[in-house]
């Protein structure tokens, strides 16, 4: 009987510290940020692959995308990404998104 117990009481701590790692996981996770980062990205790369944006606007469209992976990154640094971070957050990929629209349709064609 003291077994069981014993087993039971196991398995009870082990589920609570399994239900307290997805609290950490969720309070970090930025799924819809990552999944806009990419295609962002692919929009960069295909405009300089077609010749929309040239070398030097691919490059600053960039450095433009690894600011805001910074803002994530420094975002997760304390373990929680808060509402006013993510919003900050997509407020920064929208401006960035506009910029890349913005050059990829501005004529000048290298």
């Amino acid at each position: 009987m003291k077994l069981h117990k014993h087993v039971l009481s196991a398995m009870i701590v082990a589920s609570l510290f399994s239900v307290a790692a997805l609290q950490v996981d969720a309070q970090t996770d930025t799924p819809g940020i990552d999944q806009r980062q990419a295609k962002q990205s692919q929009r960069i790369a295909k405009g300089e692959a077609s010749g929309r944006l040239s070398s030097q606007e691919a490059a600053r469209m960039k450095a433009g995308q690894a600011n805001v992976a910074s803002m994530e990154a420094n975002a997760k640094a304390d373990g929680k990404v808060t509402r006013a971070e993510r919003k900050a957050i997509h407020k920064e990929q929208n401006k960035q998104s506009r910029r890349i629209h913005r050059q990829k349709h501005d004529r000048n064609e290298s």
